[in-house]
């Protein structure tokens, strides 16, 4: 549910590379139970405006996303979306980054960031390595 607020909001280094941690997320291109990361393992930035710069895009694309935005191009409903993001919105907003210059952690270097964009769906993917977005990934439901 994040995907398309955070390719629509997307303007910074760093942006493009939370990007390709939730790209990481997919299930369907990783494999059941192969996904996850912690907000502590996060090189959220070296100087306190860069960190606090960094949580502001998570909270904006968070609170884009809870507005439902884009969600009529999945093709159904998701019955629990809305909690997980307010659980997740929850936690980003009480979470502190620390300083963490030496952190790599689960963000991608700045050479892996996503920045290519399915044509089809306008959502920042880890094109050209895989052949789509989410959503031209997704298993389609009968």
């Amino acid at each position: 549910m994040l995907m398309p607020a955070v390719s629509d909001l997307a303007d910074d280094v760093w942006d493009y590379r939370f990007a390709a941690l939730l790209t990481l997320q997919d299930q369907n291109v990783m494999g059941r139970g192969t996904v996850g990361f912690d907000l502590q393992d996060i090189a959220w930035g070296t100087t306190p405006y860069r960190r606090a710069r960094s949580k502001d895009f998570v909270l904006r694309a968070t609170a884009l996303a809870l507005s439902r935005h884009r969600w009529s191009e999945l093709g159904y409903d998701p019955p629990f979306a809305r909690d997980y993001l307010y659980q997740f919105q929850a936690m980003a907003e009480s979470f502190a980054p620390a300083d963490a210059a030496h952190l790599v952690g689960d963000l991608p270097v700045p050479d892996e960031r996503a920045i290519a964009s399915c044509p089809q769906h306008r959502i920042l993917s880890a094109l050209p390595h895989w052949d789509g977005c989410f959503l031209c990934t997704r298993p389609r439901q009968s």
